[in-house]
Formats: C-alpha cells, sequence, structure tokens
C-alpha cells in the first residue's frame, strides 16, 4: 500500500560563492538535522555547492570540476533521507542542475530549463537549457524537482511534471530581493499549487552577495493551494512539513496524458524515475506548524541593508567600517544599519568639519554616535582645503568660486577616509541615496570614495521612512529627531540646501522612479502630471551621470531595478527623447 503522505524539509541558508568547502559542511549538517527530525527529502536552494551567483567562476573548468567533485562529500552524508541539492553539472556543456541523491546513491540529476536572462541574470551567458521532465517515484508516491525560473512560466517543467503523476513539486531557488517581491511570490506558489493540484515546496537561499540580497521566505504548500509551512526571512532556517502527495497510478489519467503532450516542446521528454528508498511505516510524532510573520514595507527593506551590509563586509574578510558622519540623515542611516549589522565594536565614526559645517550639525553627529555607542574622530578639513586653495591660487586667477571648490572639500574628506581605512583595515561605507546617484548629485573620488555603498538604491524619501521606522522599533529617538527635521544640505557652501540644485525629494523621486526603475518616456511622465520642465531637467541630468554610477562602489539592491547590473546603459549615448 502506497505511503500518501511524505516529510518535507526546506533548508533557507546562507551560502557563500566559491566556497564550496564550507557550503558542502553546512548542507551536510542541515540533512543531519532534517533525517533526525524524520524528513523523507530535503531540499536546499540552486546552487547551493557553489553559490549564488557564480558568474565567471564558471568559465573556469577546474571550479567546475571541484564543485561536481564536492558533490561526492553530499552523497555520502545523504543515507536515510532523500536530498536536493543545486550544483553545476557537465554534460556537453554546463547545466544548473538539482542533484537527487538517496541513501548514499546519485540517482538523478535535474538540468533547469528556463534560464532567466533580463535584470540581474545571465544565465544563458554561462548554462545550457535542459530538455528533460524527470518525475520521481518513492514507495508508490511521485513528486518532480526543478529550478527557479522552472516555477515562474506557468506551461513550464512544474506543469509537465505535475500532469506525469507528481503530487509533489520540489523547486530550488535563488530569488533576488527587491520591495513587495515576497508577496508575489507567495502568490505564485499557491496559484501554481492551486492550479496543478500539486503540494509545492519552495525554497529559497538568505544571504547577501555583491549587490544581492536573497531573502529566504522559504514555502510549503498544500495542493489546494494553502501555505502549510512559512520560513523566516533574512535569517537561517530549516522548516518542515508533512504533505498529502497521494499514490501515482491515480494522478495519471488519459486526460492528463493528453494535455502533456500537448504541452511538450519538440525535444522535451518526461522520464519516470524510481527510487529505492526504505521508508518507516511506524507514526511519526506530529509537527508543529511554523508559520513566520509578515513584514511591513519598511522593515523588510531595512532588514535587507542589514543583511546585505554585514555579509559584505564579512565574507571580503574585513571586520570593522568606517563611516563619514555629518550630521545629515543618509550618514545616520547608514551608521545605524552598520551598528545592526555589525555591532558597535566594528563601527567608527569620522566628523570632518569645515568653515560652513553648522553647530547644529556638529551636535547632531555627536547625538548620533552616543545613541549608538561608537567612536567617533573628529578632524578638521580646513587647512588641507586652504592649503590647496593656496596651490591653485595662480592656475584659477581670474575666475569665479563655484562647484570646483565644493568637490575640493568633498573630495578631501574622501582622502581623510581612505587613509584611515589603509591605516587601521576599516572599510568606508559610503553614504549616498539613490536620489542622489540618479542625478549626479555626489562627487567623484569625494563621498562617491569607498567599498561599499549601503543606500545607494534606496530614494531619498524611502531614506526618511527608514530611519522613522527604525526609531519606532528602538521606542525613542535612536537618530535624533533634529536630524529627520532639518532641511538636507551638503554644508559645502554658505547656506546651501539640496533644493538649490535638486526639485524637493517628494517631487524628484517619482520622476526618478518612472524613468529608471519603469523605463517610461519623457511624454509618459509628462501626462503622470509631472512639471513639464523639472521632468526634461531631471532626466538629462540622468542621462549624463552615468559615468559617475560607473565609477561607485557596489551596494544593496531593494528596488525592482537598481543601478549597475540591473540597468545597463551606456556611457556614451548621443540618444534623446525630450
Amino acid at each position: 500500500m502506497p505511503l500518501k503522505n511524505m516529510r518535507i524539509a526546506l533548508a533557507q541558508i546562507n551560502l557563500t560563492v566559491g566556497d564550496l568547502s564550507g557550503n558542502c559542511q553546512k548542507i551536510i549538517s542541515y540533512i543531519q538535522k532534517a533525517r533526525a527530525r524524520g524528513a523523507d527529502i530535503i531540499a536546499f536552494p540552486e546552487l547551493a555547492l557553489t553559490g549564488y551567483p557564480p558568474e565567471d567562476l564558471l568559465l573556469k573548468h577546474q571550479f567546475v570540476r571541484d564543485n561536481i567533485h564536492t558533490l561526492n562529500r553530499v552523497k555520502e552524508a545523504s543515507t536515510g533521507i532523500i536530498t536536493i541539492a543545486g550544483f553545476v553539472d557537465k554534460n556537453k556543456g554546463i547545466y544548473n542542475a538539482a542533484a537527487v541523491i538517496s541513501d548514499g546513491h546519485l540517482v538523478d540529476i535535474y538540468h533547469k530549463m528556463n534560464l532567466p536572462n533580463y535584470g540581474v541574470f545571465d544565465e544563458h551567458r554561462y548554462f545550457q537549457a535542459g530538455r528533460r521532465v524527470p518525475v520521481y517515484t518513492v514507495n508508490g508516491v511521485c513528486f518532480g524537482v526543478n529550478v527557479c525560473e522552472d516555477i515562474w512560466l506557468d506551461r513550464g517543467p512544474a506543469k509537465l511534471q505535475a500532469l506525469a503523476g507528481a503530487g509533489l513539486i520540489v523547486n530550488i531557488n535563488a530569488s533576488p530581493f527587491h520591495m513587495g517581491k515576497m508577496s508575489f511570490r507567495e502568490q505564485l506558489v499557491q496559484g501554481r499549487a492551486g492550479n496543478y493540484g500539486a503540494a509545492l515546496a519552495y525554497v529559497n537561499l538568505i544571504g547577501g552577495q555583491d549587490e544581492l540580497v536573497f531573502d529566504g521566505g522559504s514555502l510549503i504548500v498544500d495542493k489546494s493551494g494553502q501555505i502549510v509551512a512559512r520560513a523566516g526571512r533574512f535569517s537561517e532556517e530549516m522548516i518542515i512539513a508533512d504533505v498529502e502527495v497521494g499514490s501515482c497510478h491515480k494522478r495519471i489519467t488519459a486526460g492528463r496524458k493528453k494535455k502533456l503532450d500537448s504541452l511538450l516542446k519538440e525535444g522535451d521528454f518526461v522520464e519516470e524515475v524510481k527510487i529505492q528508498a526504505e521508508r518507516s511505516r511506524q507514526k511519526k510524532k506530529a509537527l508543529r506548524r511554523r508559520m513566520a510573520r509578515k513584514m511591513s514595507p519598511s522593515e523588510e527593506v531595512y532588514k535587507a541593508l542589514i543583511l546585505g551590509t554585514g555579509d559584505y563586509v564579512l565574507k571580503n574578510g574585513f571586520t570593522e567600517v568606517l563611516i563619514g558622519m555629518s550630521g545629515g540623515i543618509d550618514s545616520a542611516l547608514v551608521t545605524t544599519i552598520a551598528v545592526d549589522a555589525l555591532g558597535k565594536e566594528s563601527v567608527h565614526g569620522l566628523f570632518m568639519p569645515s568653515l560652513y559645517t553648522s553647530e547644529e550639525s556638529r551636535d547632531d553627529a555627536a547625538a548620533q554616535a552616543r545613541n549608538l555607542g561608537i567612536s567617533m574622530h573628529t578632524l578638521s578639513v580646513d587647512p588641507i582645503f586652504n592649503a590647496y586653495l593656496k596651490t591653485l591660487k595662480d592656475s584659477f586667477k581670474g575666475r569665479k568660486t563655484d562647484i570646483t571648490e565644493e568637490n575640493l572639500q568633498a573630495r578631501i574628506r574622501g582622502n581623510i577616509l581612505m587613509a584611515f581605512s589603509n591605516k587601521f583595515g576599516w572599510l568606508v561605507l559610503t553614504t549616498g541615496n539613490k536620489s542622489e546617484m540618479s542625478v549626479g548629485y555626489a562627487t567623484l573620488y569625494g563621498d562617491m570614495a569607498g567599498g561599499f555603498a549601503v543606500i545607494k538604491d534606496v530614494p531619498k524619501t524611502l531614506v526618511y521612512d527608514l530611519c522613522r521606522w527604525r526609531n519606532k522599533k528602538a521606542g525613542y529617538d535612536l537618530i535624533p529627531e533634529s536630524i529627520l527635521q532639518k532641511e538636507p544640505t551638503a554644508e559645502l557652501r554658505p547656506d546651501q540646501k539640496d533644493t538649490d540644485s535638486l526639485p524637493p525629494y517628494p517631487v524628484l523621486d517619482p520622476v526618478l522612479k518612472a524613468y529608471v526603475e519603469d523605463d517610461l518616456s519623457y511624454d509618459e511622465i509628462e501626462e503622470m502630471g509631472c512639471d513639464i520642465d523639472c521632468t526634461k531637467r531631471v532626466i538629462a541630468m540622468i542621462d549624463r551621470s552615468e559615468y559617475k554610477r560607473r565609477q561607485a562602489p557596489p551596494g544593496v539592491k531593494i528596488t525592482p531595478r537598481a543601478f549597475g547590473r540591473d540597468r545597463r546603459f551606456p556611457i556614451t549615448n548621443k540618444y534623446r527623447n525630450y
């Protein structure tokens, strides 16, 4: 008599690209945990052995061979359980693959069929697409395995596997975070399960990898589309649940076969793979359902910034960071995130006043440092600035003071920060936000100088929201209210305000989103009711600042379209539609 239920474990774990040994050891430790809890299957994220995305490491033949060799350790550890783990397979080309291992034997290898090639994804650059649709039969029940994008297409492998008899679909993922994506993912997974009449186990990676953050949120959904287990986000976790799978022969009907044949593309084929696995028929102890709470938009972004910053710093071998504290809101937010990610002992502030720095800024920076419990060094830029002016006096004779002198101050600060970085080994975190980066309101080799740009994808209006959320969570003004209330200024000339050069941020940010993230044209933005002259000016500033953004450090992606690998515009570009 077939067993109708299977106990599924999903391990959303934080992996590091290229750390084959470390990733393998973590996978083995979770196999042991799942086995101890009576799991029949444990699934790990996409490319779990190599970390995701391995990018041009995949062009190194030795790296691919080493990852295949490392898989043997996972195979040997998989006794008494079925393990599904992502790795890179090689067979007349390389494949984004899932190994299906049972009782210490490599039973099968699934090759990802739908390779994404948009946004941050470049899988056509590296991988061949799979053509085979396997369905696995064990003890009278059937399940399918596929990889990430394979489930995003309605008529893809997941549907084919369900039509071929699979009562459970295991989908392994490395799906990067952006605001609001989790809700879309849940709706997608629930919809697929309900439409296919098959339970669905969706495991996602967590962790920071350069610009990308993977947020987890793994799910187990029953055949009606109801969520039976939901993992937390931005943290390692294993969820486990019993799901009804049903027997294979009852699911394979003439109608399903006919529909399956009509959906198969030329060259694709379905194959049944039998797995020999002894399962205990003793009744297992009931499991407590794990249903993590949902997060607000501000909370999920803040958590992403913490995880992305902490992983970038620590995975790259740094232990301490340095931030140029100005008394402004951007540096206040970055410093707070750094403390939350790394601890106050690992964060250092550097306040660099000039002739134009207000007492209010001095007080705000000091208050912020006290609230966070971090050290803050103070060094005036005036002596160096005066030396610059003296050096350049004859060369600049007869010319008015302008942005040149303003940028000199920013570049002096950048030099001082990098000197501290070199001397003490501290990674410099820059403080520019997406609004500034979009329109070029940042100084090359000045406030753009550093190793990691924490909020480079965070619009200025969202910066305020995140600060208010963090203060609410703290229960007091961790970020002083005076910082949130004062008008933004770079303080590089007397009485300077950001609005001297830019539209107010509540006006600017919607135009930036429309042009940068939504790819709307000038005419379409105008139809939104935006001011015509303002829109023209903003678009022109965005277009001519591409060369600056190419020289910016990496930073956490939190919007659907970030600068860099997400949005690749030519620097030399004469096209204009305004």
